[in-house]
C-alpha cells in the first residue's frame, strides 16, 4: 500500500431533530393539554487512534463522513431517538487541523485515544415546554440546531522510538534491514528511500523498539533540494537519533562537514528535533582495516569536538550492529517515556455555554422549563448546610392508665310488627260480651 501521510477530508455532525406539536386527546380526558415532544440529539463525529493503522491512504476513497441526524419528537411525550455518533480511525501519531483556521485540534498519541473533532446539533423543544398558566395551549415548537461541519487536514507524524538521519547511501536502510524484520528497498544509488520506513528490534526477551528510517538529506533540503525536509517531520515523535555516516563517500566530501550540513538542516526545520540525543554511527567499516577505521573515525570525532557516545557498524555484515543495539535498549530503559516527552491525544471540550445559548435564542420569551440548560457565566446554585438543631429534651416518663371499655347500653329486644290476620284471630278468640 502506497504511504500516505497528508489527507483532507469534510466532516458533517449531525443535525438536531425538531420539537412536536401536538395536543393530548383521549377518552374521558377533557383538556388535555400538549404533549409535544423534543426532538432528539445530533451524532458526534469522534478521531479514534488505531494501532492496526500506519498510512492514511484510506482517505484518498472517502473524504467526506457525516453522522446520523436526530428524529424528530412525538406525541404523547416522546423524545426522538438520538443519532449515533460517527468514529473515524485514524493511525497513532496524527495531528488533526482545522483547514480554514488552522487551529491544531487534536493529536493522537495513546491506544484507543478519542478527539471530538464535530459536535452534533442541539435538539429542538416541544410546545409540551411553553405550557403556562397564560398560555394553556401553546402552539410553538423549535426546529434543532445543525451539526458542525469543517474542513479538516490530516498530518502523520509516525510514531518511534529511534530515527535514523544521514546523507543518500549511508547505509540507514541495510541496518534497518539487518536489525529488524523491515524489508526497506535497497539499491546502489542515492534517494532509494522514498518514505518513511518503520522496524521493530528484538534485542531479547520482551526487549523491543521502533526504529524508523527516512530518506536521505542533502545540504539545501530546507530549500526544497531532494526530497526536501517535509519526512522530518515523523522523527518529531522519535527519542533518539542515530546520524549514519559512510566512511567512504563515493564522492570523496568531507565526514565532518557532511555531519555539520544534516545538523544545519535540522536546526532549519525546528530546533526540538535539533535539540534531540543523537549518536554518531560509522557505517561500512568493512572496507578499511579495523586499525585504519578506529584512527578514521577518531579523527572526525576530533574534528567535531563530540562528546555524545559513537559507534562503528558494518550493517551489510552486521558487525557492531547488535552492540548498537543493545546500547539503544538500555538508553531506552534508562529514560522513560513519561521523562522524554508527555504523551496522551489532545482532547478537545465542547463549551458548556454554546448549546444554553442557541437554546435560550430559540425559546424567546416563553417560559420554557428546560431542566439541563444553564445560561453560560451563571454560577451554580449550591445547598448551604443548615445549622444544626439540638433535638428537644425528653419528657419525664409517666404512667399510662389502664384502658377501659366504653360503656354500652344493654341491648333491648326489638318489637315486632303482627300482621292483620295474627291480629283477627286473636279477636275471634276472645269470648263475646253478652248483651243485658
Amino acid at each position: 500500500m502506497k504511504f500516505v501521510d497528508e489527507a483532507l477530508v469534510r466532516i458533517e455532525a449531525g443535525n438536531g431533530g425538531r420539537g412536536h406539536a401536538s395536543f393530548r386527546r383521549e377518552m374521558k380526558v377533557p383538556f388535555g393539554g400538549p404533549d409535544g415532544g423534543d426532538g432528539g440529539d445530533g451524532g458526534n463525529i469522534w478521531a479514534k487512534a488505531d494501532i492496526n493503522l500506519n498510512t492514511l491512504a484510506d482517505f484518498r476513497f472517502t473524504r467526506v463522513f457525516r453522522a446520523q441526524h436526530g428524529e424528530q419528537g412525538q406525541r404523547a411525550n416522546c423524545t426522538g431517538a438520538r443519532g449515533e455518533d460517527l468514529d473515524i480511525p485514524m493511525p497513532l501519531g496524527t495531528q488533526i487541523y482545522d483547514q480554514d483556521t488552522g487551529e491544531l485540534m487534536g493529536e493522537l498519541t495513546k491506544k484507543n485515544s478519542r478527539i471530538l473533532i464535530a459536535k452534533g446539533g442541539w435538539h429542538g423543544l416541544g410546545n409540551a415546554r411553553f405550557k403556562s398558566s397564560t398560555n394553556r395551549a401553546p402552539r410553538q415548537f423549535t426546529p434543532g440546531s445543525p451539526g458542525e461541519q469543517r474542513d479538516l487536514r490530516l498530518e502523520l507524524s509516525l510514531m518511534a522510538d529511534v530515527g535514523l538521519l544521514g546523507m543518500p547511501n549511508a547505509g540507514k536502510s541495510t541496518l534497518l534491514a539487518s536489525s529488524s524484520a523491515a524489508r526497506p528497498k535497497i539499491a546502489d544509488y542515492p534517494f532509494t528511500t522514498l518514505y518513511p520506513q518503520p522496524g521493530v528490534v528484538s534485542v531479547g526477551p520482551l526487549k523491543s523498539y521502533v526504529m524508523m528510517d527516512i530518506p536521505g538529506l542533502i545540504e539545501g533540503a530546507a530549500e526544497g533540494a531532494g526530497l526536501g525536509i517535509r519526512f522530518l517531520k515523523h522523527v518529531q515523535r522519535t527519542r533518539l537519533l542515530l546520524h549514519m555516516i559512510d566512511v567512504l563517500p563515493p564522492e570523496g566530501s568531507d565526514l565532518a562537514a557532511n555531519v555539520r550540513k544534516i545538523n544545519a538542516e535540522l536546526k532549519a526545520f525546528s530546533n526540538d528535533v535539533a535539540a534531540k540525543p543523537q549518536w554518531l554511527v560509522f557505517n561500512k567499516i568493512d572496507l578499511l582495516g579495523d586499525r585504519d577505521a578506529r584512527a578514521h573515525c577518531e579523527k572526525v570525532v576530533k574534528q567535531l569536538k563530540w562528546t555524545a557516545p559513537w559507534f562503528m557498524i558494518s550493517a551489510a555484515t552486521r558487525q557492531g550492529t547488535l552492540e548498537l543495539s543493545r546500547a539503544v535498549m538500555d538508553w531506552i530503559d534508562a529514560h522513560p517515556l513519561a521523562d522524554a516527552e508527555p504523551a496522551g491525544g489532545v482532547v478537545r471540550e465542547q463549551p458548556a455555554g454554546d448549546n444554553a445559548e442557541a437554546a435560550a435564542q430559540w425559546v424567546g420569551k416563553a417560559k420554557a422549563w428546560v431542566p439541563h440548560l444553564r445560561k453560560a457565566g451563571s454560577k451554580a446554585k449550591t445547598k448551604v448546610p443548615k445549622p444544626a438543631i439540638a433535638p428537644p429534651a425528653a419528657k419525664p416518663a409517666t404512667k399510662l392508665k389502664p384502658k377501659t371499655k366504653p360503656k354500652t347500653r344493654p341491648k333491648t329486644r326489638p318489637k315486632t310488627k303482627t300482621s292483620a290476620k295474627a291480629s283477627g284471630k286473636a279477636r275471634s278468640k276472645a269470648p263475646a260480651r253478652k248483651r243485658s
